[in-house]
């Protein structure tokens, strides 16, 4: 009977194991912000005291998928660059800044140091 649990517990956690990297590899290649599809260039905007800049693009994809608008921020002392938002049915960008971290995109207000907008997880 040990042996049966032993064995029991080694299948479990292989198996446990198993759903939790299928698990991490699907949401890398279909739910990760750093895959998304570059796009075209629409516009860009920078913050009021100029620590950022947003740029957006737009993802045409054919006839069998609509648009989709990417909206990525630029730090400028490093100009390391985040993916902050993604946007279905969209085709064009309205970027305003509220105060020097908070921008509104398409409507949707993200704090550019942390905060990060995708249609997928609604």
């Amino acid at each position: 009977m040990k042996y049966f649990m032993k064995v029991l517990g080694i299948l479990l956690a292989g198996l446990a194991g198993i759903i939790i990297i299928l698990f991490l590899v699907i949401n890398h290649f279909f739910f990760s912000m750093s895959k998304l599809p570059a796009g075209e260039f629409l516009t860009e905007s920078q913050s009021p005291n100029g620590e950022y800049t947003v740029k957006a693009y737009v993802s045409m994809s054919g006839a069998t998928v609509a648009d989709a608008v990417r909206a990525e921020v630029v730090f400028q002392n490093n100009n390391k660059k985040k993916n902050i938002y993604w946007g279905y049915r969209q085709s064009t960008a309205e970027i305003n800044w509220i105060d020097d971290h908070i921008v509104s995109i398409n409507g949707v207000e993200l704090d550019v140091r942390k905060d990060v907008y995708d249609f997928r997880k609604e």
